[in-house]
């Protein structure tokens, strides 16, 4: 799990602009992503029976604003170190409401009006649960996990940090239930692979024994989610889409870049299906190159 510190865009204006229409393109524990196929067969069509198929559903809580290369997807995790004030009000108020608050990226405007300063559109909105926090000298350490994709349709506060009201914003897989059923176990059993070559590479004494995919895909695959709102858990095939778009250790700056990339199509996506074709490509690649890193350490060696 990597740390980061607290990365904000400045935002002296700051416009209510919801996740958009999906773009017309041409899943809180550890554990291996095994799933038998049977099984996870079973899991995926009880769940797509009975998941919520809409609701009026809203949340009113705090926003954490990032940079858009600190795009957050539903069943990744991360760990935040909060060190200022105002942020350390915002993690009090999260952990009194169910330990929830939005992730969110902040997208540049362009605007005539240069005197008034850049202006900013919040975007790629995630529901995250707090997994766990530690105090320290100075702020607290927070490991979060992406849960859903949100609207953010109004600002409530702006100080001294925002809040707001959210809706959930899931997939419709109404007719795709047979499709994706066969794509869910591809995905999985690549996901599987990528992950037993994963921990065969040399890795730093700091990273963890268990890969994030396999991190992810234990969330995914979970059974319940506590006191979260039932509207905003997506479906067992949504949260598995999103959970191979997840970095693999000794990525370089441009396969991070394509990572980015990817995610950023995974979350303006409303098709889970074709969210799965993308995750089976890019953890084909991943398998790809994981494999070949794995011969140039064997030549080292």
């Amino acid at each position: 799990m990597s740390l980061r510190s607290l990365s904000l865009a400045p935002s002296p204006r700051l416009l209510v602009n919801p996740i958009p229409a999906p773009r017309s393109h041409s899943l809180c524990s550890s554990g291996s992503p095994r799933t038998g196929s049977s099984q996870l067969g079973r899991r995926f069509r009880r769940c797509s029976s009975s998941s919520v198929s809409g609701s009026s559903s809203s949340l009113d809580l705090p926003l954490l604003p990032f940079q858009m290369n600190e795009v957050l997807i539903p069943s990744e995790s991360k760990t935040l170190h909060l060190y200022e004030a105002r942020y350390l009000a915002l993690l009090e108020e999260s952990l009194s409401k169910k330990k929830l608050f939005v992730h969110f990226v902040l997208d540049p405007v362009r605007s005539s009006i240069s005197s008034s300063g850049a202006s900013y559109a919040a975007r790629y909105g995630c529901l995250v649960a707090i997994e766990s926090v530690k105090r320290l000298e100075i702020g607290a350490l927070v490991s979060i996990r992406g849960i859903s994709r949100v609207y953010i349709i109004e600002l409530m506060q702006m100080e001294p940090y925002l809040r707001g009201l959210v809706v959930p914003m899931l997939d419709n897989v109404s007719g795709q239930e047979k499709e994706l059923e066969q794509k869910l176990l591809e995905l999985t059993e690549y996901l599987v692979s990528l992950h037993n070559l994963q921990i065969k590479l040399k890795a730093s004494k700091e990273e963890l024994l268990q890969t994030r995919t396999t991190n992810s895909m234990a969330w995914a695959q979970r059974e319940g989610f506590g006191d979260c709102d039932q509207a905003f858990i997506p479906k067992l095939a949504e949260r598995i889409s999103f959970a191979g778009l997840q970095p693999v250790s000794g990525m370089t700056g441009s396969e991070l870049l394509a990572l980015q990339k990817e995610k950023l199509r995974a979350m303006d996506l409303r098709d889970t299906l074709k969210r799965v074709d993308y995750g089976i490509q890019f953890t084909n690649k991943s398998i790809s190159m994981v494999a070949a890193k794995l011969v140039i350490q064997s030549l080292e060696t």
